[in-house]
This record gives C-alpha cells, structure tokens and sequence, in this order.
C-alpha cells in the first residue's frame, strides 16, 4: 500500500490506499519509516510524498486508531525522519490532509496541494493529543492563532486558506502536480548530495 519509486536521486513515495481514503495503519507508517530511511542512507537528493485518488491521507485507519494508533509514536518517529533527511522534501497533496497524516505534510520542506484539498486536525473533538513535533511545525508556518484554530477550534481549511496562511506553497491542478513537484527539485537533483546538504544545514529548522 506504500509505492515506491526511484529514479536519479529522485525518491516518490506513494499512499495506496484509495478504497480507505488512504487511511494509514501501522504496516503502513513503518513501511513509509523503512522508505525514508532508504532515502537518506542512499544518498537522495529530494524525496516526494503524495497519494492516489483525490485523498492524500485521511489520517490513521479507524479500526486501528480504535485500538490506540492514534497515540503510537510511529507518527511522530515517521515525521522526525522525514525532517531529518538531508536533502529537498516535498509534499505533493492529491487531496485532502487530515489529522495525524498531516505531520508528514508539516515535516516536508515545501508542500503543494490541489484546488480541491482541505486540512483539518481534529484532536480536540477526538479527545487525542496532536503527535508532539506537529504543533511547533503547524505554528513555524502559519503563527500561534493559526495552528490554535485547526487543532483547539477543529477549523478546516481550504487550499486558497492554506496558501494564505503559509501552510502550503502552491496550488497545482491534479495533472501538474507531480510534475510541478518534480519541479522544485529540479536543481537538488543537478547537484551533489552533500551539496544539497550543506544547503538545507544552512538554513533554520522549525
């Protein structure tokens, strides 16, 4: 249910899971864990997470959030992992962002969405705690107020919203996104990893 696809520094990960909204289960987040993991030890230049369907992720499969996924450190392992890599992320969002999935999104470099996309978080009304890296990166893009009114007011919000908010960087039609993705990591792919990496070392994390 997670593709994987490499080519010339060049990693895209894929969520198959279009029949579930591509709801995650616990396989799923430790096979994107392995995936990133590869990505680094290889040497990738950039590395692009998106979905099938029109859902990037409706966040962790019921039945298994029923019996305590939504508290499994894996999600907060998987984004820290992402934010750790050394070289360009981008998250190409097919569609909406939803709850613990968004810290896949908010651990990225850059994110592109689709008109269509919204972006909730509902740990308030679900009665859970948003996994502990993804509240300062919610706040690092979009200020206190903001990532206040997705996870204390359960706001949901467009992608024309995100945009504006800082949230994403981009809107693309679903037949551009990939590319548009590819796009941006055009340059990261014509130079060294370790020149990518000096790069990205040199500029703040949140």
């Amino acid at each position: 249910m997670i593709g994987e696809d490499v080519a010339d520094g060049l990693w895209t990960l894929t969520i198959a899971r279009p029949e579930k909204a591509n709801s995650l289960t616990r396989q799923m987040l430790l096979d994107l864990e392995a995936a990133v993991g590869r990505a680094a030890a290889a040497g990738a230049r950039a590395l692009v997470i998106t979905g099938t369907g029109k859902v990037f992720s409706a966040g962790a499969d019921l039945e298994e959030a029923r019996a305590g996924l939504s508290v499994d450190p894996v999600w907060d392992r998987l984004s820290n992992a992402i934010a750790a890599l050394p070289c360009v992320t981008i998250a190409a969002l097919n569609g909406t962002l939803a709850g613990g999935a968004m810290g896949m999104a908010l651990a990225c470099d850059l994110r592109l969405a689709v008109p269509g996309a919204s972006f909730f978080y509902p740990v308030m009304r679900l009665g859970y705690l948003p996994q502990p890296a993804d509240p300062p990166r919610l706040a690092a893009l979009v200020g206190p107020a903001r990532a206040k009114m997705i996870l204390m007011a359960g706001t949901r919000i467009t992608a024309d919203q995100a945009l504006a908010w800082g949230l994403i960087d981009g809107i693309q039609e679903a037949d551009a996104l990939l590319p548009a993705a590819r796009a941006l990591a055009a340059d990261s792919l014509g130079a060294t990893a370790a020149h990518v990496a000096a790069i990205k070392a040199m500029i703040p994390t949140r």
